[in-house]
């Protein structure tokens, strides 16, 4: 009911003022007393905004538990640490007062092991009274760390495939409430980058599309599903990460493009996310040439800035994890720290050395090099967003793995077929399935047989799994993450599939033998494909 009376509030608000009125969406305050709330262009007929966010009531609570926090809890409480191995850190999060981890795959064994350990974290937060972050990447597709039994969810570009906002917004709760059962209070996603094709080494299927409009109405629902489903979500990566040919994870990127070019593409869907009320944006590690060059975007002032000043947003900036080589090769663990919160970023994501950065943090509050104010004014964001997450739906233990269903309709309804009969069997009888991984292939046996269809190493019929960019050959060429491979092989049948998820066999299987349509559109240009789906 409150979340109701919120978004009629913000209906109601909208109506009042007008689209003039240039309201980002959400009831979140500037979260300082230096800032004041972005003027940002007005839009003729803005969304409503999203019942989701800290009300001015938290944001003040959060505030007073900031003031009353040493520099030394205040700096802990900006930093979100990695950990290695399956016990959690709880020795860290008391000493270093830490407002959070994140679990990655070394940290992930089983959704129980999953929830005892989140129990553990939440435990060793003490009575700081508002829930620690505790994080993780869970985009679906190739960026999941908990999986089955769990649900597993296919990548994004499926959604753009399919241009299916309502299964987005469904597959974001979902999504959400599995995490939610397990523990876990902040999801980094959805992906708000636009890819620009194979010349995107990162990126690649989380992207929903190669076209801004197609991403922003998928990050858009997604984030009305998360909110949903009480999960805090961080739209990555700002300023985009989908055009630049180079890996952060290794290198510093250098985007090339004009601030006005980014403005048409990359800005178009983090821009739809502000519109939509997102409450964490996350920056990523890129050298904006026409902003900022030479320096990481995660450390620019200039480049968070217009994401504050031009797009309006208002919520936690997240960096992105400062252990990659595009920050840890150039910058220490405390340099990088100190610049990023000095640049405007409330969240310091996996510094290389947790303890160092909180260090250099208390050490730059007293030698003035960071703004005491600066600090608090992080830390109040944070804080306030968790006071506020903490008010959501309980979560529901029976979510975990219930989704199975929703995960094959996602990838039924994004199945692409770009050669091929649109009707009917695409195989007859007897195939033989070559190509991908072991479990590829075991999965698309399992598929098979509920569909009809025989297996047999002997069979005439050659469906070859692809599950990189090499091209095949093959009577049914199957593209299981990137379609580009599709334009370069030779077979008379070719599908892009997204996935290789239960979910994704089942759907594809289906279409091999007729029994289900194939409706997906190819999301990005694909060389050589003269047809972008039936």
């Amino acid at each position: 009911m409150r979340r109701l009376l919120l978004l009629l509030a913000g209906t109601l608000l909208l109506a009042s003022c007008g689209s003039g009125d240039g309201d980002t969406g959400g009831p979140s305050p500037t979260g300082g007393s230096t800032s004041s709330t972005p003027t940002t262009t007005p839009l003729p007929t803005p969304p409503p905004p999203l019942a989701w966010g800290p009300t001015q009531e938290e944001y003040d609570h959060a505030a007073a538990l900031v003031a009353d926090m040493p520099v030394e809890r205040q700096a802990g409480q900006v930093i979100v640490a990695r950990y290695a191995g399956l016990e959690p850190p709880v020795g860290r999060i008391e000493e270093l007062g830490l407002g959070g981890v994140i679990l990655m795959g070394d940290n992930v064994e089983s959704p129980q092991q999953v929830t005892d350990a989140t129990a553990a974290i939440q435990r060793a937060g003490g009575d700081r009274g508002y829930p620690v972050i505790i994080g993780i990447d869970q985009e679906g597709g190739t960026v999941a760390r908990i999986k089955a039994p769990a649900t597993e969810f296919p990548a994004y570009m499926t959604l753009g495939a399919s241009r299916d906002t309502a299964t987005a917004e469904q597959v974001a709760q979902a999504s959400g409430e599995e995490l939610r059962a397990m523990g876990l209070t902040m999801v980094f996603a959805p992906d708000a980058d636009v890819t620009t094709g194979p010349d995107d080494p990162t990126i690649g299927t989380r992207s929903a599309s190669s076209d801004p409009q197609v991403v922003a109405e998928t990050v858009q629902a997604s984030l009305r599903g998360y909110a949903r489903s009480g999960i805090v979500a961080v739209s990555k990566h700002f300023p985009g990460h989908g055009s630049v040919p180079a890996d952060s994870h290794e290198e510093l990127p250098v985007q090339t493009a004009s601030l006005d070019e980014l403005r048409a593409r990359d800005f178009v869907p983090f821009r739809a996310a502000v519109e939509a009320g997102a409450e964490a944006i996350m920056v990523a590690h890129i050298d904006v040439e026409a902003v900022d060059a030479g320096v990481p975007s995660s450390l620019s002032p200039e480049v968070i800035g217009l994401l504050r000043n031009e797009l309006g947003f208002d919520g936690l900036v997240v960096t992105d994890a400062q252990d990659m080589a595009a920050i840890s090769q150039g910058y220490g663990s405390g340099v990088a720290a100190v610049r990023a919160l000095a640049a405007g970023a409330d969240l310091v994501l996996m510094p290389a050395d947790a303890e160092a950065a909180h260090t250099a943090i208390v050490d730059a509050v007293a030698s003035g090099e960071l703004p005491a104010e600066r600090l608090a004014e992080a830390a109040t964001r944070g804080v306030a967003l968790m006071l506020h997450q903490a008010s959501g739906p309980a979560p529901d233990p029976a979510a975990v793995g219930a989704h199975e269903e929703l995960s094959y309709q996602e990838s039924l309804g994004g199945v692409t077929v770009v050669a091929g009969a649109c009707e009917g069997p695409l195989v007859e009888g007897v195939v033989r399935v070559v190509g991908g991984e072991e479990a590829d292939r075991v999965r698309f046996d399992e598929a098979a047989a509920a569909a009809g269809l025989t297996t047999d190493a002997n069979a005439p019929t050659t469906v070859r799994l692809l599950g990189g960019t090499e091209p095949g050959s093959g009577d049914v060429v199957v593209a299981l993450d990137r379609p580009y491979a599709l334009g370069a092989s030779d077979a008379p049948v070719k599908i892009a599939l997204y996935g290789r998820t239960p979910g994704a066999f089942r759907a594809l299987a289906e279409v091999l033998a007729g029994t289900s349509p194939a409706r997906g559109t190819l999301p990005v240009a694909v060389d050589g494909v003269e047809r972008p789906g039936c």
